[in-house]
This record gives structure tokens, sequence and C-alpha cells, in this order.
């Protein structure tokens, strides 16, 4: 009996002994809710739009002068998309292309930025969704205008190490969410 033990023993320690295999890096699991969306109605900046019943609207950290700054923060998320509103005073091409050039300072990081545009000629809303993939600190921003009176920027920005794997379902949702607000968004 001692030897047959001494026998299993043996074979176990021998097929154990194989090469360690590393665990693969894993992600939390994140249960995203049904999109639901509220309307959000404001004197400054002029407009109305529906954002997420999970987004809080709060006061922009950086006000400057002519601008109004708002962020939409979702908690939940760690996430925050920095609106900008300024009024136009024949500087409609300085405002796009100043928009634009923040856009393209994260090419350093980024793998592609799409240009996708947008025009509501009813609502008078025109723009420009730009999906930028790969790392970069913001995997989504967009520029909004009449073109005559109003210009609304707005970029997306997570608390936490740009890594596109990580946080891909949630800035998916949060594009969603982005999409909607745009197709919603009127002039006051």
């Amino acid at each position: 009996m001692r030897i047959l033990f001494l026998n299993i023993c043996l074979v176990l320690l021998l097929a154990s002994c194989s090469e360690p295999m590393p665990k693969p890096y894993a992600y939390f699991r994140i249960d995203l809710p049904q999109h639901e969306y509220t309307t959000f109605d404001s004197v400054y900046p002029p407009c109305t739009f529906e954002i997420s019943k999970y987004a809080q609207v709060q006061p922009g950290r950086e006000k400057a002068t002519n601008d109004e700054c708002i962020d939409i923060v979702y908690p939940s998320f760690k996430g925050r998309i920095y609106c900008t509103y300024k009024k136009i005073d024949n500087n409609l091409y300085k405002l796009s292309e100043d928009s634009r050039s923040l856009v393209y300072k994260h090419t350093v990081r980024a793998d592609a930025i799409e240009e996708k545009p947008y025009e509501n000629p009813d609502a008078k809303v025109y723009g420009i969704l730009y999906e930028i993939t790969g790392n970069a600190a913001s995997p989504v921003q967009f520029v909004l205008t009449d073109s005559t009176r109003h210009f609304l920027r707005g970029s997306l920005y997570f608390v936490a190490m740009p890594n596109s794997d990580s946080i891909a379902p949630v800035s998916k949702f949060v594009e969603e969410d982005l999409r909607h607000l745009i197709e919603t968004i009127r002039w006051k």
C-alpha cells in the first residue's frame, strides 16, 4: 500500500511540473442600462437637447469670457463631456479650425480619427462627430453650429488610463447618448 501511495504521489508530482501558464488580463464586466433620456433646457447656452437619465449637467470648471461651459457628467462611469458654447461673431472659420486642431492633437496616441458630418437643415443644426480610435485620451468629440449665431463643442473624457479595450463598452454607450444629443439639439 505504501509503494502504491508513493507511486501515485510521484505521478502527480511529475504531471504537475509542466510550464506555468500566465493568466490573461481581464476586465470587470460592465452591465450597461437601457438608454433613457430627459430634456435639458438651458438659458445659456441657448439651446435644448436630450441627455441620458444617468448623466448630470453641472457648470463647467473652466469659465472664460464670452464662453459658457457645462459638463455632462456620468458619475457611475467616471466620464465627463466637456461642452463649450460660443457666440459666432464673424469667426466661424476660426472656431471651427480651433476645434479641429484640438481634435487632431490626439493623433499622437490615436490609431485613426473618423469625421462623421451631421446635417439637420430643418433645425438649422450642422456639425461633425469625431470618433477617435486607439488609446487617445478622448474617444469622441463633436462640434455643432447653426453657422450664424451658435457654436457648441464637446469632448468626452474618462477618469481612467486611456486603454481602448477596457473603456470600449462604456465609450460606445456614451457615444450613443452623444448621437442622441446631436439629433435632439434645438437652438433658442
